[in-house]
Formats: structure tokens, sequence, C-alpha cells
């Protein structure tokens, strides 16, 4: 039997001094200063100093000599104040340390290949593979910590507004409408085959027929998408539903939900609400994006009315073809323009799709490329306030359904290179996206949420069967900081309704009886109008502490190309096992290894 802590390395202080402790933790520095030795010892809670002094225990002292980083001990001692100089403001126990009295060393370590005290540049491998050192450290722990403060809000808020917390199944059927599935193949029917859920949708619209009227669950989602930069085929969402509710129910309890989260995590009270809300049409326009940060400003501006009879030819004569000239001001950058980063910024606006890009620099001295055919015009732009000294001008003259996404991208680039990190939180909601759109590569019309999403009635039965591309849907999204952080939408109650938006989608009865039938057969029986959300965990949290990427709020995540390199998953497994689930499986040449890899 070791030793077992009276205290954690997190809570001592000067209202402790002379109490005999005991500490559990591991070794985080050593300081042998030559007949005493100071000691950190860790964990989750914090760091507490122990000092072996030899003058007082040199048996003791002998034994804290073997001491290595990363050890394991338990270490008893009686608590003093700590002399003034030595003090450390920085720390929580700094003011005060341990005369240690006793050690045991409860487990030994090896040399660490990371290190554990300091934050060091490392590969995402070697940190992924050493997981369980990598959790050791005082942000990757600060980071889970806060994570799991935002699941116990989460369920005390739902719960106290009379939410039931139902657990959905994890092994479901494959109906493969957004991502590819995680497909489980089923041993006992050969040739069959679970898929693990993208999200619990269905189900949750189920437990709305079965008459449970408010439901949220903390849910594991898994899709199987190709690389891309911080995703993750395994993630979380904070899912809720909702019946005999409105959309503004819906924002009204997100809101509440969020507030709650960042008061409660953060202790952070600045979120004002509600939250500022635009339609999906209204971003675009003026961001060129459907998940703006709109901290950083710089609003797109129409200059087609200002430059209808400038002598810039090229101009004029787009102009007089239907095309758009639109831009917008960069604030106070001037100086940071030269040139060739003009240049630099002409090519990529064309690999955006544009013709070219048209810059104006308010200096002393004006410059632009266009400032000899439009001195008219620019000198009219600083007149009315439009720019002014140090400002610069994009603006590019395209058409209506261009325009906007390149705009988009080149304002983006802008916020990452001109501008250092803002603080603060962006809370928007976007509302009223389009219900669906075109994919060129598979060449159909397909959801642009899901096609649960109740449409607008009104465009439903207006452009059903002329262009469907221009139905809006009663959908909705939340963003943080350019982050979308939540999804949702009202849901389709009625058969008749759901059949139509099979149809659009190219669905056959026949094929969405064969996918969808439990669900069309559930409308039926009487289905309440509902409507409900999905919360990003992982992305929330991520933003709540401040890190760019997911994966460290995340205990295990994988990498990039869904690898895990501490278990090696995904690995192979024996004949055995293949023969019980009835697989074969197929020796794949290098062409095809190449065009999975681009797929």
């Amino acid at each position: 039997m070791f030793q077992k802590r009276t205290h954690t390395c997190g809570e001592l202080n000067e209202n402790d001094i002379d109490k005999i402790v005991i500490l559990n933790g591991w070794i985080d520095r050593i300081r042998d200063l030559g007949g005493i030795i100071f000691v950190l010892i860790r964990d989750r809670y914090g760091k507490t100093q122990a000092v072996f002094d030899s003058s007082d225990n040199y048996t003791l002292y002998q034994k804290a000599l073997k001491l290595k980083n990363e050890y394991v001990v338990s270490i008893q001692g009686k608590v003093r104040v700590r002399p003034e100089k030595d003090k450390n403001p920085n720390m929580v126990t700094g003011n005060i340390e341990i005369l240690a009295t006793n050690l045991e060393i409860l487990s030994e370590s090896e040399t660490p290949p990371i290190y554990v005290n300091i934050e060091e540049d490392i590969s995402e491998n070697l940190r992924l593979k050493y997981r369980y050192l990598d959790l050791r450290k005082e942000r990757m722990q600060r980071n889970l910590i806060l994570r799991h403060k935002v699941m116990k809000i989460t369920r005390d808020t739902l719960s106290a507004e009379g939410f039931l917390e139902i657990e959905t199944p994890y092994l479901t059927k494959s109906t493969p409408e957004g991502a590819r599935d995680f497909l489980v193949p089923s041993r006992l029917k050969p040739g069959n085959f679970y898929a693990l859920p993208q999200s619990p949708q269905l189900f949750k619209q189920l437990l709305m027929v079965s008459g449970f009227d408010k439901y949220f669950q903390i849910a594991r989602c898994f899709r199987d998408e190709d690389f891309r930069a911080d995703r993750q085929p395994e993630f979380t969402q904070i899912d809720i539903e909702q019946s005999f509710v409105e959309k503004e129910d819906i924002f009204a309890l997100t809101e509440k939900l969020i507030k709650e989260i960042f008061e409660k995590s953060l202790n952070y009270n600045g979120l004002e609400i509600p939250f500022q809300k635009y339609t999906y049409d209204e971003v675009i326009q003026k961001y060129g994006s459907d998940k703006p940060d709109i901290r950083y400003g710089m609003e797109f501006i129409d200059l087609t009315a200002y430059f209808q009879n400038t002598e810039a030819n090229f101009i004029k004569n787009g102009i007089d073809k239907g095309l758009i000239l639109k831009g917008f001001i960069v604030p106070d950058r001037s100086n940071n323009f030269s040139r060739k980063k003009f240049d630099d910024l002409t090519e990529f606006a064309k690999e955006q799709g544009s013709s070219g890009l048209i810059w104006i620099a308010c200096d002393k001295e004006m410059r632009s490329n266009i400032k000899k055919a439009a001195a008219k015009e620019i000198n009219i732009l600083v007149e009315r306030g439009i720019m002014k000294e140090g400002d610069v001008l994009f603006a590019i003259l395209e058409e209506t359904d261009k325009i906007d996404q390149i705009l988009g991208q080149l304002r983006i680039k802008m916020i990452k290179e001109e501008f250092e990190k803002k603080s603060g939180f962006s809370i928007i909601w976007v509302t009223d996206f389009p219900m669906f759109s075109w994919n060129e590569e598979e060449q159909r019309i397909v959801a642009e949420h899901h096609p649960f999403t109740m449409p607008n009635l009104d465009d439903l039965a207006k452009y059903e069967n002329k262009d469907p591309l221009k139905i809006k849907s009663q959908s909705y999204d939340l963003v943080i900081n350019g982050y979308e952080i939540a999804s949702g939408s009202i849901r389709i109650h009625k058969q008749d309704v759901q059949e139509k938006v099979f149809d659009i989608l190219g669905l056959s009865k026949e094929e969405a009886q064969e996918k969808f039938g439990f669900l069309l057969e559930a409308f039926k029986y009487g289905a309440p109008p509902h409507g409900g959300i999905a919360i990003g965990m992982d992305r929330l949290v991520s933003i709540l502490v401040g890190e760019e990427s997911i994966k460290e709020v995340i205990a295990f995540p994988k990498t990039a190309s869904g690898t895990d390199p501490m278990t090696n998953a995904p690995s192979e497994v024996s004949e055995k096992q293949l023969e019980e689930l009835h697989l074969a499986l197929k020796k794949i040449n290098e062409s095809e290894k190449q065009n999975d890899s681009k797929s």
C-alpha cells in the first residue's frame, strides 16, 4: 500500500502552514543545489514544490537523488511558507513549499520522447504517438477540463429546460446522402452491413414522432470524408430536437445555452443576446461567405454606379455588358502594399476565377493600376468618404454569380495576412439557406444541408417544377468568429413534402422507400412540427480555449489521413476474422491506390 494523498498539488496555501500532508503525482522539475533538492510535483490540479534537505534528513535526501522527471511519487511533508525571495506569484501554490519527511517512488519513468513541462515545436505524429505524455501538458489538461465543463453545463442547462438525454444507436442503416458512411459488416447476416451514424438525424426525428418533445444528446458522429484540413472522422456534437416549435424558439434556446457556456466555463459575460441575424443572401453579398468573421469589417461595396461613365474602357464596356464592379476597403494598411504585393494578389484573384484585380492605395500620392483612366472616379470615392488616406481598395469586375465568391476569398486572405488575430467573439445567425445546390462532380441536384430540412413552402409550390435551385429552406447556422459552430433547421414532418424533396433530389419512390421507408411510414401516424440544431462540440471548445485546431481539444484525435500513430489504427485483421464476417479482400494495384487517394 502506498501513502494516498491528503491534498492535490494545486490546493495548498498559507492557511495550511505546519500541516502534515501527502501529495501524489509526477515529478515535473528537479533542482539539485548540492545538499538541498527542490522538486516540483505535478498533478492535473497544479504543482507544489517539495524540499529535500540533507541537513534535515540525509537518508531521505539520498533517496531523492534517484528521482527523475516523470517519476510517479508519493511525498509526505510539512507545509511551510517560502522565503520572501523564493515566492512565485505565477504558481497558485507559489507562497508555500513542503519540507519532505517521506518519499515513495510509485513508478519510474524512462527519459520521455517528448517534454511534458515545456512547450516545444515537435511533429504532430510524435505528439499523437505519445499522446498519453502529450496529455500531461498543462495546456492539454486545461483544454480537456474546459471541454468537460462545457458538457456538464450543457447537460445542466438543457435538463433544467425540460429536455431528456436519450441515446440513439451507433449501429444503424446506411443512407449515403452526404459523406461516405463507415460500414460495419454483420457476422450474423453475411453480405449485410451496419453504418456508424453521420448524425442522429433520423432517430431524433423519430423520437419527436414518439412524443418525446424535448430531446438532447452529446452524440458521437462518424464520417468517412476525404482528407480535409482540421476534420476528424469521428467527432462530437450537442444534438438538440424539439417539437411544436418555430425557428425563433430554437434560436432562443441555443442563445441561452451558448451564453451559459461562455459565462460558466470562461467567466465571460460579454455576450449580448439575441445574436445578430443575417440571411444567407445578405452574408454572401456583404462578405462573400456563408460563415463570415464580421469582427474585421470590410463589407463589400457596389461600385458600379460610380464607374458607369469612366474613361477606363474595360470597366465601362464590362458594365455595359451587365458585369458588376464590386470591392472592399482594407483600412489603414496602404503602407503594407508594394507593387509586387499587388501583382501577387492579382494572380491570386485570377486563380479564384477573376479576369483581374483593380487596386487603389490611398496614399498622399495616390497609387492605382487604373489611376490614369479613372482619376475622376477615384477622387469621387475619396470626396464621398468611401476611402480615406491609408486605405486600400480592391475591386473586381465580374458576373453577378461569381463576384461575391471571388471577393470573399480575397477578403479571407486579407484577414489572415494583414490583421493580427482579434480578441473577443462575433456570433451571428445565418438563415434561409438555399434548399438545394448543384453538384458539378455528380451532375445532379443535392440537398444543401440534408433532405429532411423543411423547405420554404411558398418557394416549393412556386419553383418545384420550374427551378428548384431557387427554393429556400427553413435552415440556420450559428457562426462564431468565422466558424460554423452549429447548424439546424425546421424539419419536414409531412409525408407528401418529404416525397417531393426526394423527387427533386432524383430519388425514385422505390429508392426512397428502400432507404427511408421507416421515416415515411412514421409520418403516417401523426408527426408533430419539429426542429432542432446540432452544435459542434470540438470546434466550440477550440474557440473557447483559443486553439486553431480541434485536435487540441480531443483526447485521442486522428491525423489528417485518419490514422492513429499510437495504436496504428486502422490496421489489418486476421484471415479468421475476415472468414467469420464472410469477407474477402481484393488486392489493388498502384494506379488504383493513387485514384483512391485523389478521390
